[in-house]
């Protein structure tokens, strides 16, 4: 029975071709400890949905064995890290709060440097924002509770994060029975900017998002009513499922990999569409369609 499971689990791991490590700090306190451990307990849940288990890491040897852990990444593999607990910025650096040595946006940007797959880090603690700019890459998803180093108060936006990227209902704003990392953030930010309305209380956290790569993030205010022209962030954090619904399952890897592709090509062609003659634009639209229709057709 044993090994069936773990032959059920390997199989099931390599189908994604996603590994999900989640660095679990420091508690500082017992209240936040018991916070932080309902954020991984959260996520935990969503990877067994999306069929698979992440690598936690925790205890007074959490950076050294992060940094090897790193180092074994295998380059054929999408990799996510979450970063939950407080985070602490001295003026120079913004640091994360391991049980152990501290780690900080340079040291992290260090390990991931030499690795060239897909990476999303969701940093979920407080001073979060000045791991940004070590971190920005081509193939960068950053997401952070805070738009800097100096907000460095407890950090309410993984609570919500954490909530939502199982897949739930009202974070799935595209009603596609799924939630994206872009989903889960304009979730969370939102739920976290309403408690301190609800409170009356001035804001200690602003999220912040960045994924094409020119290190300038965005927040979810100006997602949602963005200037005319801005290349924003979020078209690949959109792209991004943790659970995915019943139709998605349908597709491998390889092809959400295209599709996802294919739908890049479309964007960047209806936004030339004044710059083509019609039998250019048509010609070329109806060949990414068929292209697209190819991929659903193998599923």
């Amino acid at each position: 029975m044993r090994l069936w499971l773990f032959i059920l689990f390997t199989c099931t791991l390599q189908a994604r071709n996603l590994d999900v490590i989640i660095v679990r700090g420091a508690d500082g306190a017992e209240e936040y400890g018991k916070k932080f451990t309902s954020q991984v307990e959260a996520w935990a849940a969503a990877c067994s949905k999306a069929g698979f288990a992440p690598e936690v890491f925790k205890g007074e040897k959490t950076t050294a064995e992060l940094q090897d852990r790193l180092a074994r990444a295998k380059p054929d593999r999408s990799l996510w890290l979450v970063l939950i607990g407080h985070g602490t910025f001295d003026g120079r650096e913004a640091k994360f709060n391991a049980e152990g040595p501290d780690f900080d946006a340079k040291q992290l940007a260090g390990w991931l440097a030499p690795l060239k797959q897909e990476i999303a880090v969701i940093h979920c603690a407080s001073s979060s924002g000045g791991f940004i700019r070590p971190l920005t890459g081509k193939g960068r998803i950053i997401i952070t509770a805070t738009k800097g180093p100096d907000e460095v108060f407890y950090a309410r936006f993984g609570e919500h994060f954490a909530e939502a990227i199982g897949g739930l209902a009202e974070a799935d704003l595209d009603q596609d029975k799924q939630v994206s990392l872009l989903e889960a953030f304009r979730h969370a930010s939102k739920a976290a900017a309403t408690f301190y309305e609800n409170e009356g209380r001035l804001a200690t956290e602003h999220a912040l998002i960045e994924d094409n790569g020119d290190g300038v993030a965005t927040r979810r205010e100006v997602l949602e009513a963005p200037p005319a022209e801005a290349k924003l962030d979020g078209e690949r954090a959109s792209q991004l499922v943790l659970v995915l619904s019943e139709e998605e399952k349908k597709l491998t890897d390889e092809q959400r990999t295209k599709r996802d592709a294919l739908e890049v090509e479309l964007k960047k062609l209806k936004e030339q569409r004044t710059k083509l003659s019609d039998d250019d634009y048509y010609t070329k639209l109806e060949k990414l369609l068929r292209e697209l229709g190819e991929v659903y057709s193998g599923s």
